[in-house]
């Protein structure tokens, strides 16, 4: 039996609605994988598939770190077990209506607006991703409220659940009108396509490998994309310094561990911040200019500091708590 005050790690303690979505996506991870061999339609200049491929491994990873989170939640455990239920059945649903949309029918899924169907699903989607949205602001909110014994763990629970919540709000900026179509509303009194990943340029232009992500322009899915996986990334930085801890002497307080968590967040925040601003310029990833590159090397400059002072500024009392410790194993 768990000890009350540890977080349950066994896998029947998981989220079963949110393992039962991670697993979903699996499959169609697989069957995918299998499309982009097998089948040679193109949607938007893209493999059909593509767009299955790179939705399902993303929130694939993201349900099983949001079934993970929950098991540390003590106070509030049903509204919790609600909250991830409600996000599996937003995303869930998003994703059959993904699979009809495009796979099934061959239209696009986001912004669509042709018929009044393809309004109907991209509104529904919409609908689905904003309970996501607030699942994930609800659990983040759940977290600041747990007591978790490890302090770098517990900043690092909560600065992830957090970022992925501002990642989520990023995608938000995708539904406004272009300047474009803006134009063709004035023009006839309405539009087939409302809002775009691209800025400065239309979607479906030349784009990174993989991913997609504008060469030419400005594209919003890429501080979305790094704002919501910061739910892995901060927990794995957080494992991270637990393990070095065995190497590095100052590691092992919980308090220095803590402060370069934080710090990790803070310049995890800063680079979604940047990532925004860049693409709202229209300025594509890999064509970065002067302000960007001045903003870039900042950030790294802000964080080495940070990082400097959090290792140096261990009070003496704790560390000679760490010697004493050390010594009694």
């Amino acid at each position: 039996m768990a000890d009350k005050g540890k977080p349950l790690v066994t896998l029947r303690a998981w989220h079963r609605p949110l393992v039962v979505l991670a697993g979903a996506m699996g499959v169609l991870c697989a069957v995918s994988l299998l499309g982009l061999l097998l089948d040679d339609r193109t949607l938007v200049n893209a493999p059909i598939w593509l767009k299955p491929f790179k939705f399902s491994v993303s929130i694939g990873l993201y349900a099983l770190t949001l079934a993970w989170l929950l098991t540390h939640v003590r106070r509030g455990r049903r509204a919790g077990w609600w909250f991830g239920t409600l996000f599996a059945a937003g995303i869930g649903l998003d994703f059959a209506l993904l699979v009809w949309q495009i796979i099934v029918r061959g239209r696009t899924l986001h912004f669509n607006q042709s018929t009044p169907m393809d309004a109907a699903i991209n509104n529904v989607v919409a609908g689905g991703a904003y309970t996501a949205w607030s699942m994930t602001a609800a659990v983040a909110v759940l977290l600041l409220f747990q007591r978790i014994p490890d302090r770098a763990l517990r900043s690092a629970l909560r600065w992830g659940a957090g970022l992925a919540v501002v990642g989520m709000y990023v995608a938000t900026l995708m539904f406004t009108a272009t300047p474009a179509q803006q134009a063709v509303l004035e023009a006839n009194g309405k539009f087939s396509t409302f809002g775009a990943h691209s800025v400065g340029v239309d979607d479906g232009g030349p784009g990174l490998p993989v991913v997609g992500w504008s060469t030419v322009g400005g594209d919003l899915r890429i501080p979305h994309f790094v704002g919501i996986h910061a739910l892995q990334v901060l927990p794995l930085v957080a494992f991270g310094l637990l393990l070095l801890a065995r190497r590095y002497r100052v590691l092992e307080s919980d308090v220095v561990r803590r402060r370069l968590v934080r710090t990790t967040g803070a310049g995890y925040a800063g680079l979604i911040a940047l990532l925004t601003w860049q693409a709202e310029r229209g300025q594509s990833i890999v064509h970065p200019d002067f302000w960007t590159l001045a903003a870039v090397t900042g950030l790294i400059a802000g964080l080495a500091v940070a990082g400097t002072l959090s290792l140096r500024s261990l009070p003496r009392e704790r560390v000679v708590s760490a010697e004493i410790l050390r010594s009694a194993r």
